[in-house]
């Protein structure tokens, strides 16, 4: 009794995992597309890259947060090395448009609260950052997690718009260097 109890608490937990996100997404898959507002005033289409450059989309969980502050100032700081590369890259998150803005345009971030307070400084973003607030494009990369936000995944798309890899184990302090160490693995071409 107590061993169906387990399975059928393990197969309810799968189902509400499943249900968060769409099926998961593996390397070699179509990248779903998407169309999402940016911090730059544009609003970005992946299928606009398709035979032009690859894509790299880097969800964080949410904007004003220590570890996606540290990788904002990680991918800012280090974007000349990127874009050395013939890519456009994006954070994304589930935040809204205004947030992100703010984000994105904040050279300090003050983390914790009272004595844990610390400031911490960066460079504006100089990179667009996406905001998908209805959660449809997170949903579609399976990267919405229970408590509604974005996993830190990173999604690196080919010029067909295949995925050539995923990057769960993002290091938000090396995201950068990281990131062009992965670029060079795929084979994206230099500019």
């Amino acid at each position: 009794m107590r061993v169906l109890l387990t399975i059928g608490l393990l197969a309810t937990l799968g189902a509400g995992a499943m249900a968060q996100g769409a099926a998961e997404l593996k390397v070699g898959d179509e990248a779903p597309d998407f169309t999402l507002r940016g911090t730059d005033g544009k609003t970005h289409t992946l299928s606009d890259y398709r035979g032009k450059q690859a894509v790299v989309v880097a969800w964080f969980p949410r904007a004003f947060t220590q570890g996606c502050t540290i990788e904002c100032k990680s991918l800012a700081e280090n974007g000349d090395k990127i874009k050395k590369y013939d890519v456009t890259y994006f954070m994304a998150s589930v935040d809204a448009l205004e947030d992100n803005i703010k984000f994105a345009k904040a050279t300090s971030v003050t983390l914790g609260e009272g004595a844990n307070a610390r400031v911490v400084q960066k460079k504006e973003a100089d990179f667009p950052m996406l905001s998908d607030p209805t959660k449809d494009v997170a949903t579609n990369y399976g990267v919405l997690n229970a408590r509604g936000t974005a996993n830190r995944w990173t999604f690196y798309i080919d010029k067909s718009g295949r995925i050539s890899a995923i990057d769960k184990m993002v290091r938000p302090e090396t995201s950068a260097e990281d990131m062009v160490t992965k670029l060079g693995e795929v084979k994206v071409a230099m500019r």
